[in-house]
């Protein structure tokens, strides 16, 4: 299936936030200049070292929290092999967050709730998440395959620390996105980890449908998880859990999904105009990245 990358870049100079436009334009131009990507993600940055504003689409308010940390991130492992000290100051910031135990709450106190979803503004800020700690954590350890200020930062391995202690007691089967955030933060502290990670995906493949199409309980009627929100990355040790035909299939599900318009949708929840369309380009960079990487654009 072919994929429109024309078609793309009009869906995003029409609809998406100047930081996923710039991350379109780093993604598809051959000299890509990774300044102005790291200019746009400053707009979201406080003075504290972390991140709010809106970059997790969600969650409007202003304050830094680990949800925006964990698409700074995905900045941050866009512009590799560049790097950026901001990166070195968002562990900073995580730092002085983490909650004794070593984990990240699912969301800080908010000055506003205005425009953001209720699992955000009803959590509860003084209980750990292996939801957020280990999704935030999986990309941290991306960003830390060429950012050595990340790598040794004592943030990551306390929080790698937690990850793994708390995926070792799971027994039953958990939340679906909570079950792929953590088979991406084992497949991320693989090279690192190897032996426990190994272990961990293997107790893990269990709660894995064959197919790997999870239901997410609570979520719009449509909202599924797929193969590739489990395993996106080729080559990699996560990609074991699934049969290839089954990767294939998925990819070409990715591929049919961009619309008329040129862009990518969600099928979760729409809670405010602005996020949905932030939602929509960051999605749409999302599934480019993740065709280009599988050889498939």
């Amino acid at each position: 299936m072919t994929i429109d990358v024309s078609a793309a870049g009009a869906f995003m100079a029409t609809h998406a936030r100047v930081l996923d436009r710039r991350r379109f334009d780093l993604l598809t131009s051959e000299t890509g200049d990774p300044a102005p990507v790291l200019a746009a993600l400053d707009g979201y940055r406080n003075a504290d070292g972390g991140y709010g504003w809106g970059l997790e689409p969600d969650l409007r308010a202003p304050e830094s929290q680990p949800g925006a940390a964990l698409h700074a991130f995905e900045v941050f492992e866009d512009i590799a092999p560049a790097t950026s000290p901001q990166a070195g100051a968002l562990c900073d910031w995580l730092e002085a967050v983490t909650l004794p135990d070593g984990g990240l709450p699912f969301v800080l106190p908010l000055s506003t709730t205005a425009g953001t979803a209720p699992w955000w503004a009803g959590a509860d800020p003084t209980v750990s998440s292996l939801q957020i700690t280990s999704v935030t954590a999986a990309a941290a350890h991306r960003v830390a395959i060429h950012d050595p200020a990340v790598a040794g930062h004592p943030w990551l391995e306390r929080a790698t620390r937690y990850c793994l202690d708390t995926i070792s007691s799971l027994d039953e089967t958990p939340h679906a996105y909570v079950l792929a955030f953590v088979v991406r933060f084992l497949d991320a502290v693989h090279d690192t980890h190897p032996q426990q990670a190994a272990e961990l995906l293997q107790r893990m493949r269990r709660h894995i449908p064959e197919d790997g199409r999870m239901h997410v309980e609570g979520g719009t009627e449509e909202e599924t998880l797929h193969p590739l929100d489990f395993a996106p990355l080729p080559d990699r040790p996560a990609r074991a859990l699934f049969a290839p035909d089954v990767i294939s299939a998925d990819l070409d599900r990715l591929a049919s999904l961009q619309q008329e318009d040129g862009g990518w949708i969600v099928d979760y929840a729409q809670i405010s105009p602005a996020g949905v369309l932030d939602w929509r380009g960051h999605t749409t960079v999302r599934a480019l990245d993740i065709l280009h990487r599988n050889g498939r654009l």
